[in-house]
């Protein structure tokens, strides 16, 4: 007779069968990982996550238990596991998802990161915090696709193992999304930082003030807002930050481990200024507000101790709001400034951000001054001889050539959206070039990093702001952070081509480039 087996002995014998499960094969050399990690190896196997895995952090780190619960938070919708993160001395010990900082990692620099994945956990450890927050977006990466939706999605969710070794060839990466143009609320700028995060950028720069609008609250000139943040190209109705907003933008960067570079730029591009106070004015009457695209056209008053007692009070408000070392003060296309006049602002507004413990960046217009070692020039231009100018006087370089870098050029001549005045910029174009080699006497040693500039003339959504961003924005994220060892387009088009599943399920409203071989991800099934 057969011998019956009560419940008790039953579930004991289920879960022998399900902890002995023989974990999926999986080639980590095969993962489209986005940046290219420095070094790899695969094992071969796969580590497996459930409603059952908890995350361990380091009980003497408050920060790392940030990160942790931040991970937490981003695996739920979609797996619907309510993933526990635990405070523990020694998490490296545990089996599940441990991150861990070391000292032992300081060769990684303060955003690199090991990642040891097996069957039984996967390891995060960094140096600093920063490194722990970029190793989990390789984790999001690792994981399928799918991962991404907000809404619940069918297992299994499984990581190739292996172990990863990266951190970052630069230390400044990052985009620029011009909210002047056309304005853009709270919740899109805080999406567009978790766009960028999600490819390991650390450097949103916000275009705060143009002709078109005036997008920060200054207290000590409440008009700027109230008047010359009122419209926008266009003519719709504009917008602005409070004090309050921005504060919230920064706290929601800072967390993602990605410092804001506020803009307000000047002496020209101050339209919205000049129609909102008379005194800024070299006539002393205000203009009208402008929701044109042209350039150029508008100068502070540059001969006027009103005018600098205004940018301090702007630069004063703004840097107690802003943790970060910079201030951008802009510096381009004020044609109608006299040179001499604008040499002399330009070494005064200079003087102001310093004394306010900041860092001056410019667009590398303001080479025309004299310039100090720790300011800083953002190349733009077709040619590079202003920002040649800057390395001569020991300035270092942003690089966003706006041959390759701006994302506000169109992909074609059919593009519905963007400008072509730099010419046309196709993803391939977008990422065949290295920030070393691109202007000859501009070398590494003379560059901080990369950054890609989206200006909004004919952005108005944020479908918009995807379709002009993506796919182009994570291959300048591989520009910054990876080697440019057996690096080649042919290689990356592929890795790219295989986010098109992560960009939907991410709701991006990509560019469907014909250059990509897009393809969808097999959704794997045990």
């Amino acid at each position: 007779m057969f011998k019956l087996f009560n419940l008790g002995q039953m579930f004991i014998l289920l879960m022998i069968f399900f902890s002995c499960k023989t974990p999926t094969p999986k080639d980590l050399a095969k993962e489209n990982l986005i940046p290219k990690p420095s070094s790899l190896i695969a094992t071969g196997s796969s580590f497996e996550l459930t409603n059952n895995t908890v995350i361990y952090v380091e009980a003497k780190s408050k920060e790392a238990e940030q990160i942790g619960t931040y991970l937490a938070n981003f695996l739920k919708p979609a797996t619907g596991f309510v993933v526990q993160v635990k405070s523990v001395d020694t998490p490296m010990d545990k089996k599940g998802i441990t991150l861990s900082l070391s000292d032992e990692k300081k060769a990684l620099g303060d955003e690199g990161y090991e990642l040891f994945i097996d069957e039984k956990k996967v390891q995060l450890q960094a140096y600093k915090l920063a490194g722990l927050f970029r190793g989990i977006q390789t984790i999001r990466q690792l994981l399928p696709a799918r991962i991404e939706s907000e809404k619940l999605q069918e297992g299994p969710w499984e990581i190739a193992s292996g172990t990863i070794e990266d951190s970052p060839v630069y230390g400044f990466r990052g985009a620029m999304l011009d909210v002047s143009r056309h304005f853009f609320g709270v919740d899109d700028v805080k999406r567009f930082i978790d766009l960028i995060a999600a490819y390991k950028m650390n450097i949103l720069h916000l275009h705060l003030t143009d002709d078109q609008g005036w997008r920060i609250e200054i207290k000590s000139w409440p008009n700027l807002t109230t008047h010359g943040g009122s419209t926008q190209v266009g003519g719709g109705e504009g917008g602005f930050y409070t004090q309050e907003q921005y504060s919230d933008i920064v706290k929601y960067a800072q967390e993602r481990y990605i410092t804001i570079i506020p803009e307000i730029d000047m002496p020209g591009h101050t339209n919205a200024a000049l129609a909102s106070y008379a005194e800024l004015n070299a006539n002393n009457k205000v203009t009208e507000l402008y929701t044109g695209t042209k350039v150029g056209f508008s100068t502070l008053a540059t001969d006027k101790e009103i005018t600098y007692k205004f940018i301090n009070d702007v630069v004063r408000e703004l840097s107690a709001l802003t943790p970060g070392p910079y201030i951008h003060i802009g510096g381009d296309e004020s044609h109608v400034t006299e040179k001499a006049d604008y040499i002399e602002f330009i070494n005064k507004v200079q003087d102001i951000v310093n004394a306010q413990g900041k860092q001056m960046i410019g667009w590398a217009d303001v080479a025309a001054g004299s310039l100090k070692d720790n300011s800083i020039a953002q190349f733009w231009q077709i040619k590079p001889d202003n920002a040649l100018k800057a390395v001569k006087q020991n300035v270092k370089i942003i690089m966003s050539p706006a041959t390759h870098a701006y994302m506000d050029m169109q992909y074609d001549s059919i593009c519905p959206l963007g400008l072509h005045w730099s010419g046309y910029i196709d993803v391939d174009k977008a990422y065949n070039w290295t920030l070393e080699s691109h202007v000859e006497g501009i070398g590494k040693e003379n560059i901080i990093g990369i950054e890609a500039p989206l200006w909004t003339e004919t952005i108005i959504t944020t479908a918009d702001i995807d379709y002009m961003v993506f796919p182009r924005l994570p291959g300048y994220a591989e520009i910054g952070w990876s080697s440019n060892d057996n690096k080649s387009w042919d290689e990356y088009k592929v890795r790219l081509g295989k986010q098109k599943s992560r960009f939907e399920f991410m709701g991006i409203n990509y560019y469907k480039s014909e250059l990509v071989p897009w393809e969808d991800e097999v959704i794997s099934k045990k």
